[in-house]
């Protein structure tokens, strides 16, 4: 049995036909959604209406949001890090004294 799924997306007023699998529909359809509404927002703040100008942003704050994730991901991981090392330090002067 395939578990394979043809469907439609549409953004931007176009339709992109996609063959997916079908745990991926649900985030593929609340990520259109996103898309949709970040379009939205900047045609209505920002009056552009040129669809690839808009798209561009939307792209870029799509790619801004996930690196500064990853940069805040990684800032807490070596924050816990250091954390660790901090208290593994005391107990080891602990131990030996």
């Amino acid at each position: 049995m395939s578990d394979q799924l043809k469907i439609k997306i549409s953004i931007a007023d176009r339709v992109y036909p996609l063959t997916i699998k079908a745990h991926q529909e649900e985030g593929l359809r609340i990520a259109a959604k996103k898309i949709e509404a970040m379009i939205k927002q900047f045609e209505q703040s920002y009056a552009v209406r040129d669809k690839q100008d808009v798209l561009a942003m939307c792209a870029l704050q799509f790619a801004a949001q996930t690196e500064q994730k990853s940069l805040d991901t990684n800032n807490d991981v070596q924050l816990a890090e250091d954390k660790l090392r901090a208290l593994n330090d005391l107990l080891q002067n602990h131990l030996t004294t």
